[in-house]
């Protein structure tokens, strides 16, 4: 039987690790911390319970993993961002944008999140990372709202944690109550031409807040 040079050993590894992150995620989405099974995650992915327990040490590790990954992905998307190469209005209009896709690509992550909430961040507070993954979110609208300010265009009374929240909380709502807010309306939320319209809105909203004299 050939064996794997170390290379593709580690490839080998990774691919496992990267399934087992994709699968946890909807899982742990689905059924939230303490309805989501180990042996239903092995069984949706091609490995076994063992070496779930092999890479992550178990069920809390696997779902500490899942979350950091949940908020590095969005991180790393704001950061693909080239603020800098923009106006200001343009900028902070193109973050609320990217935000807005984001969240409705990764429902799971709302998911997620919602259930930390509910259980006051239990899980989230042992992911130490998360604070250092969070710094160049506000970083990169700290940046953007100087550069407006600089130019005379954004109001100076708002930082950049009020506009993250602005945005999020937007964009939050938009996928997290798609269902009820379908039922009691009548609008699906996630048609697209109801999605195109709220995405500018967001937009509007945003940069109208910040450059209202």
């Amino acid at each position: 039987m050939a064996r794997l040079d170390p290379a593709e050993r580690v490839r080998d590894a990774d691919r496992t690790r990267a399934e087992l992150l994709e699968v946890a995620t909807e899982v742990f989405a689905e059924r939230g911390y303490s309805g989501a099974r180990v042996d239903e995650i092995a069984e949706r992915t091609r490995t076994t319970k063992r070496m779930i327990y092999y890479y992550f040490g178990g069920k809390e590790g696997l779902y500490l993993a899942v979350l950091e990954s949940a908020y590095r992905t969005i991180r790393a998307a704001e950061q693909s961002i080239n603020a800098g190469d923009l106006a200001p209005t343009e900028a902070i209009r193109r973050i609320a944008e990217l935000t807005f896709d984001h969240h409705h690509a990764h429902p799971a992550f709302i998911r997620l999140v919602s259930t930390e909430n509910i259980h006051q961040a239990e899980h989230l507070r042992k992911v130490d990372s998360l604070r250092d993954l969070s710094a160049p979110a506000a970083s990169l609208l700290d940046q953007v709202l100087e550069r407006g300010r600089v130019a005379g265009e954004f109001r100076n009374d708002v930082d950049a944690i009020d506009v993250h929240m602005l945005i999020s909380s937007y964009c939050v709502f938009q996928v997290a109550n798609a269902a009820t807010f379908g039922f009691l309306f009548g609008r699906d939320m996630l048609a697209p031409d109801v999605r195109a319209r709220h995405r500018r809105i967001l937009g509007d909203v945003v940069v109208g807040w910040l450059t209202r004299s």
